[in-house]
């Protein structure tokens, strides 16, 4: 806004607009340090308004001397000595003057003189530091005599917003790093300050552990510390506070909070009017501010961390102290503050004391210490929403406790069974999970609360993904040790039950559900049964058994009890999901809608998150691509992991030719050769839940065959088969089994090939999976075409491309339609409607976005379609200084980030030719880096061209 205001006071000024003609102004631009207040001037000195007319740029310095230049002055003019000389030389229209709050009187006076008697076609543009100014409110020292004819406008540059603070982490740290816990961290540790944001985005960049991580979170703003220039600063000014009243600044720094005066004294230790005066002198010398009506503070929450880091310990100890005693005397007691400042001030007993109250008030305790009921699916879910309840603080609190040394068994038991009755939603999930694994074993335990702790740890562990084979391991010991409380024990067989995650075979996951059937059938407990019922269904559907819809219609969604209704909402999401993977895209909306709607109603919103990723799948798949990557980029930053969304966005990138991306959003690596240990890359496919690392293994063998790597895809392609063998669920093998098909024939080795064919083909038989169908007619057509039966190649993708449309999943009827279309030319029957065919999947793939795929169509028109040819105007067409077609097209494909050689591949050229192609269109667009290419380029034509 602040922007906006400075280009259109600019225009007006020099040119004038519909309201009349040019008249001077004045733009006052004040905001404190790292605002942005230097950048906003650079771009209107840069602004092609400014670069037409004389223009002057003053900085003043501490000194009170200024630094006076003449931007559109020859490189190599000496600075003007002085302002007055300055303004005498040049005669600017724009005058731009930068900390006017060092400016000495002398130049002050100059510049109110200039502005009470403006020339005609003027502007000033001045910023300043209103924390810093002599008189306040008055940047140039006192009152002006501005003329009724010049425009006066004040504005502050905002702060960024999260979204803003969003877009500045993805291109510093890149955006498939930067989780939505991170963003909002860094956005309320630095309150949005532009400078502060990249001093901290830099930091975290340039460390070792930075440069090492696949995903950065809140806890990582804190690591990085206080960046050097602002600890400076609000060091600076606290320092040059008079020694008396620096203890209320002190006390900010302790409190880490915006708190009243009153309060602000009472920790400080001030009487009287001394509280008064302190504060009053930390707001005059910008140390502090009133962030809110009658509530005082420090602008950057960095800045407490700096001031409090240089507290000496007796001070720091008795400033706590203060503050736990004030909070203790209110009603309700805020027992995580109060906590958290007895263990500041090293008074360990009452911070234990402390804790107890935090445990028994937030996680699902009554007051005299003992769980309010026996757990059962419906009422573990309800303590999860009360102990979730958003604040972290409660977590970080009781996994310090459980951590302490000395602490009584009994003691340590109950805190840490609450801890974990809270887990599964709390916000801080990480730490939970280090905290109860340091406990679940320990002897002293109480036997009653082993169970269910070592089941809560199972789950967490489940759930966080990377450690679902050591959540297994939990579950499996907590199913032996619940057999006496069936309820529980039904919870922790029925997790093992899930489907979705890797490691255990179809076959296990349904001898674990009998379990769990059997024992919500001994809890006697309704909701025990629903979620068990869900259970069952999400298996079935997931594995394309036709029985599953049946259970699914009988899930009870108007149950009067929230925690059956939460469990049929559980199983719509979770049958919805498995829908999709089947191809039944109609239905599985429905569902989905349908789950999100009652996991809304009954109080479960953490399935809203589930039911996101399967909706962006399920847009990947049936075309609906326009928004598709900003919702899966949404996603991934609110989630941190999101497998979902990064392999949607992985498979956006593949079909544009964006490989690099691709391969960055991909949660997989290259398995080295057999017989050779797996890298840590491919540590990350066993997270990802069993349908999506399918999914992404089979992106990633066609991102290895674009690239002319195919060893590296059938090593991947042989990898990925064994762990869908080894799964079971073939049903998911169709966005894998057409590509390990083409890996082994493209390695040369299509008896491998025709086994994982045959092998799929028994796998899916009986099953109600469309997807799998028509990935099946696929992988027979490549057979088909390896072995020279050009003919069945051709009726087979044709087959193929019409089951994929009636899915509807377009993209992949496109492809089909392609592979169709080089079977007809090398036919030779019908070249006009082999042609006319592909000019319209040119057309379809141009639609949805393709554009690797659709240049690659339409250089197989190019190489087989005579007719188009013949159409060709004789002689060589000259385009002058317009980019060719095919210029347009080797610019689109390079401006993705495609190599050379990439291109060539692509388009049936030599690296040489594309060379050339690039360097033209470079210089018809008048720029000199590839980079830039994806500024000035649109997407190819439609058709043959």
């Amino acid at each position: 806004m602040c922007e906006q205001t400075c280009e259109r006071q600019l225009t007006c000024a020099l040119s004038g607009d519909a309201e009349g003609p040019a008249r001077p102004a004045l733009l006052l631009v004040g905001g404190e340090a790292g605002m942005g207040k230097s950048e906003l001037v650079r771009r209107l000195l840069e602004s092609p308004a400014a670069r037409c007319v004389p223009r002057l740029a003053v900085t003043f310095r501490t000194s009170g001397g200024p630094d006076v230049a003449d931007p559109g002055a020859a490189a190599g003019s000496v600075p003007h000595p002085s302002l007055e000389s300055a303004l005498a030389s040049v005669r600017p229209a724009l005058l731009v003057v930068e900390d006017v709050h060092h400016a000495d009187e002398e130049n002050l006076r100059l510049l109110r003189h200039l502005l009470s008697d403006p020339p005609a076609r003027f502007m000033a543009v001045l910023t300043y530091r209103p924390g810093q100014l002599s008189r306040p409110g008055l940047p140039l020292g006192r009152a002006v005599d501005y003329p009724s004819r010049l425009s006066v406008t004040r504005c502050s540059p905002p702060p960024l917003d999260e979204r803003q603070v969003r877009a500045l982490a993805g291109e510093l740290l890149g955006a498939q790093r930067c989780t939505q816990e991170f963003v909002t961290g860094l956005h309320r540790r630095s309150a949005g300050i532009p400078q502060v944001v990249v001093d901290l985005l830099c930091t975290l960049r340039d460390s070792s552990g930075g440069r090492n991580r696949r995903h950065f979170t809140a806890g990582d703003v804190d690591e990085a510390g206080v960046p050097v220039r602002l600890a400076e600063l609000v060091l600076d000014r606290a320092g040059a506070l008079p020694e008396r009243h620096r203890p209320v600044v002190w006390a900010a720094a302790v409190l880490g909070e915006p708190a009243g005066a009153r309060d602000l004294a009472t920790v400080a230790g001030l009487t009287g009017d001394g509280g008064h005066e302190a504060l009053v002198a930390a707001l005059n010398g910008s140390v502090l501010r009133e962030t809110e009506q009658g509530r005082y503070g420090f602008a950057v929450p960095l800045e407490a961390s700096a001031v409090y880091e240089e507290l000496p310990g007796p001070v720091r100890e008795r400033l706590h102290e203060r503050a736990a005693a004030m909070l203790a005397d209110r009603a309700p007691v805020p027992w995580t503050r109060v906590a958290r400042h007895w263990q500041g001030g090293g008074r360990t007993e009452d911070w234990l004391r402390a804790a107890e109250h935090v445990a028994a008030g937030g996680c699902g305790e009554s007051a005299d210490g003992n769980p309010e009921r026996d757990g059962d699916f419906g009422e573990g879910d309800e303590r999860g929403d009360v102990a979730g309840g958003g604040d972290e603080a409660r977590f970080a609190l009781l996994e310090q406790v459980l951590g302490a040394v000395g602490l009584p068994p009994d003691k340590r038991g109950r805190l840490a069974l609450n801890l974990a009755r809270g887990a599964m939603f709390g916000p801080r999930s990480e730490g939970t999970a280090r905290a109860l694994r340091g406990i679940v074993d320990d002897p002293a335990l109480p036997a009653a609360a082993r169970g269910e702790m070592r089941l809560e740890l199972g789950l967490l562990l489940h759930n966080q993904k990377r450690r679902f084979e050591e959540g297994r391991a939990e579950l499996r010991r907590a199913a032996e040790e619940l057999t006496e409380r069936p309820a529980l024990a039904a919870r922790a067989t029925a997790a093992l039950a899930n489907p979705f995650f890797p490691g255990l075979g179809l076959r296990d996951n349904l001898a674990w559900l009998r379990r769990a059937e059997e024992a919500a059938a001994a809890s006697g407990d309704r909701t025990t049964r629903t979620a068990v019922a869900a259970c069952r269904a999400t298996v079935l559907m997931n594995s394309g058994d036709p029985e599953a819809w049946g259970l699914v219609e009988r899930l009870p969604r108007n149950s009067p009890r929230r925690a059956e209704r939460q469990q049929a909402a559980r199983g719509l999401c979770n049958t919805a999901n498995g829908a999709v993977y089947l191809g039944h895209h109609r239905r599985a909306g429905e569902l989905l809608l349908e789950g999100v709607e009652l996991a809304v109603r009954s109080g479960a919103p953490f399935l809203e998150r589930v039911g996101r990723g399967t909706a962006l799948l399920r847009d990947w798949l049936t075309g609906r691509w326009d928004g598709l990557a900003e919702r899966c980029t949404g996603l991934a930053a609110e989630d941190g992991v999101a497998n979902d969304a990064r392999v949607v966005l992985a498979l956006l990138a593949l079909a544009k030719g964006e490989w690099a991306a691709a391969e960055d959003w991909l949660p997989c690596g290259e398995p080295r050769p057999s017989g050779a240990s797996e890298p840590p890359a491919c540590e990350a496919w066993e997270a990802c839940e069993a349908p999506v690392a399918t999914t992404a293994a089979g992106a990633y063998i066609r991102l290895r065959l674009a690239r002319q790597d195919v060893d590296s895809a059938e090593r991947a392609a042989a990898w990925a088969w064994e762990r869908l063998r080894r799964k079971g669920v073939w049903v998911w093998g169709a966005p894998l089994a057409p590509w390990v098909a083409e890996a082994h024939v493209r390695a040369g080795r299509p008896s491998e090939a025709r086994e994982k064919v045959g092998e799929f083909a028994d796998g899916i038989a009986g099953r109600d999976a469309p997807s799998a169908a028509a990935a099946l007619l696929w992988c027979r057509a490549v057979l088909a075409e390896e072995d020279g039966e050009v003919e069945a190649a051709f009726g087979r993708f044709e087959e193929a491309a019409a089951a994929y449309a009636r899915l509807p999943h377009p993209y992949a009827s496109a492809l089909m339609a392609e592979r169709a279309g080089r079977c007809a030319f090398l036919l030779g029957s019908d070249a006009e409607a082999a042609a006319r065919r592909l000019g319209e999947t040119v057309e379809q793939l141009t639609a949805l976005g393709a554009v690797w795929d659709a240049a690659r169509v339409r250089a197989t028109l190019r190489a087989h379609g005579p007719a188009a040819a013949r159409r060709r105007a004789p002689g060589r067409p000259s385009y002058a200084q317009r980019m060719s077609p095919r210029e347009g097209e080797v610019a689109e494909l390079a401006a993705t980030g495609l190599t050379n050689r990439e291109i060539a591949a692509t388009l049936h050229l030599s690296p040489r030719t594309v060379e050339q192609h690039v360097a033209r269109a470079m210089r018809k667009l008048g720029i000199s880096s590839r980079q830039a290419l994806a500024e000035h380029t649109e997407p190819a034509g439609r058709g043959p061209g």
